[in-house]
């Protein structure tokens, strides 16, 4: 089987973090570079622990510094709740020399994209600005974009809002644009990722692997748990974003379901909602498949699995 050839569009971030650590470690999947953009923490922040985590884990691979504001609306506030002050609390970081690229993650995007024989999956794990904005400025990119699976949405309830998931909220104009594209979109969302969650038996069993990924593994999650305790009530904090990656390693882990997603970007108390059509109401284009089940045994099986690639 060919490797996913696959950009991470992320906002480091716990998860983020995970998910990066999986998809570079996996050998189905070909990182070929990471954007980053504002949401779990400023552009600034979320860019320097993406450096931080690459550098880590000896992760050879550019990133791009993207936008730090959304298209339209004023920046939301970041979720120092669960992510704390650096938006990567928990690891202890050795000086970062890890550099930025000169390009923007925009013109990176754009630039890569229309290189490349239309074989490259988006897999954004933030809010989507960067990529709405690449396809706004050069639309041809988008027939060249092999799908896009993407952390965000639910079709039940918000974790920002009763109606809304963060990376949704965080930019619903540029969630429009990225689900009315027509390029094939997979939704992981919170009905989803808050199966899976990372209760400290799930810790320690990382733990006993003697290797960078899993010492950043259980310090990235020993922090993060207890932020989602104090926030949500959790034992486990729910590791959303790489189950985008682990769809693209083996989709049998997550079961999708094929319908219509409209973004809600006119209403004041439903703002970034996913309104998914479950039930298929409408006739309206299926231009989503939506996860709605996930085999949690095989998740972790897999989370392991990619730990021990670093040994």
């Amino acid at each position: 089987m060919a490797k996913h050839r696959i950009i991470i569009d992320c906002d480091p971030g716990h998860d983020d973090a995970v998910a990066i650590l999986m998809a570079a470690g996996h050998p189905d999947i070909e990182l070929l570079g990471i954007t980053t953009v504002r949401g779990n923490q400023s552009l600034e922040k979320t860019t320097r622990n993406a450096l931080n985590v690459c550098q880590y884990l000896g992760i050879d691979v550019p990133v791009y510094k993207g936008m730090s504001v959304p298209m339209v609306i004023e920046p939301r506030p970041v979720e120092e709740r669960v992510h704390g002050d650096s938006g990567l609390d928990g690891p202890v970081f050795d000086e970062l020399t890890k550099t930025i690229e000169d390009k923007h993650a925009i013109n990176y995007l754009i630039d890569t994209l229309m290189a490349s024989d239309g074989d490259i999956t988006l897999v954004p794990t933030g809010p989507l600005t960067n990529v709405a904005m690449a396809m706004r400025i050069e639309p041809r990119i988008i027939p060249k974009i092999n799908q896009i699976v993407l952390m965000g949405g639910c079709y039940q309830l918000g974790n920002v809002t009763p109606s809304a998931e963060f990376n949704i909220w965080a930019d619903g104009e540029a969630a429009h644009i990225v689900f009315s594209s027509g390029v094939k979109v997979t939704m992981m969302g919170l009905d989803i990722t808050r199966k899976v969650l990372c209760y400290p038996s799930v810790i320690e069993r990382m733990s006993k692997h003697d290797n960078r990924a899993g010492k950043l593994f259980c310090d990235l999650m020993t922090f993060f748990n207890k932020g989602q305790k104090k926030t949500f009530g959790w034992e486990g904090g729910p590791l959303h974003d790489p189950t985008t990656v682990a769809y693209l390693i083996d989709p049998s882990i997550v079961t999708v379901k094929n319908m219509h997603t409209d973004i809600e970007i006119n209403s004041e108390q439903s703002y970034g909602r996913t309104n998914c059509d479950y039930f298929l109401l409408t006739d309206d284009v299926k231009n989503t498949d939506v996860a709605i089940d996930i085999d949690v045994e095989k998740f972790w099986d897999l989370v392991e699995e990619c730990i021990k690639y670093y040994d």
